[in-house]
């Protein structure tokens, strides 16, 4: 007797398109709520308190090594990249294997820089050494030393250019003193901290208060171990 009302087919649609997002939705928060939160342990706080970078010209080939000595006596430097709150960041050698990866291709990286950055601060003095390791010509090498304050704001206490005159030259930076929060005393009075080194690792071979390795003596300008 009466016809059944039929529903429109737009209304089907809609009901239709409703329900798959429902489901989509649904889908993405299952999906969401199964990822794992990155693990905290894993994490490597960056910071730093002071930076020193020394720097020479690009794409020169000459080994320009970095020696920081901290209040306690430890120095770090290429054979002893630890030392104390210090870290040695890279072992630049010029162009020695300097190269870097990209896209699965070896690339020679142009820049010469050394980087020594403190985790933390300690009441003294500080040394700063730069040593020429090995040259390649005859003509004094420009070397840049910058020592940087990084908190609470950066400040420079020293930016400087020296000129190592060849193999073996090693020429103190800057010394300062840390007393707090403050920077004073900022000379440039010689200390040779490869003498310091040397004397300590001849001492008995092992790893000494200063953070020497072992088997004697070291050589500045050959990097060997000098037979006593």
């Amino acid at each position: 007797m009466f016809e059944e009302e039929q529903e429109p087919e737009f209304e089907i649609f809609s009901a239709l398109l409703f329900n798959s997002l429902k489901a989509i939705t649904f889908m993405f928060f299952i999906s969401f709520a199964m990822i794992n939160k990155p693990a905290d342990e894993g994490k490597v706080d960056p910071k730093a308190e002071m930076m020193i970078t020394v720097a020479w010209p690009d794409n020169n080939p000459d080994d320009v090594d970095t020696y920081v000595e901290d209040p306690a006596g430890n120095i770090v430097w290429y054979n002893q990249r630890e030392g104390g709150l210090m870290n040695l960041e890279r072992d630049d050698r010029g162009m020695f294997k300097d190269v870097i990866l990209l896209d699965s291709k070896e690339i020679s990286n142009p820049l010469n820089q050394e980087i020594v950055a403190f985790r933390g601060l300690q009441d003294g003095e500080y040394v700063v050494n730069v040593v020429h390791y090995i040259a390649n010509g005859s003509a004094p090498l420009p070397v840049q030393v910058k020592v940087e304050k990084l908190n609470p704001t950066v400040k420079i206490i020293f930016y400087q250019t020296l000129e190592l005159k060849g193999t073996g030259d090693e020429q103190t930076a800057v010394r300062f003193t840390l007393k707090g929060q403050d920077v004073v005393n900022v000379i440039s009075t010689p200390k040779s901290l490869v003498e310091l080194t040397r004397s300590s690792i001849g001492k008995g071979g092992a790893s000494g208060p200063n953070g020497q390795g072992q088997g004697g003596p070291i050589d500045a300008t050959t990097g060997q171990v000098i037979q006593q």
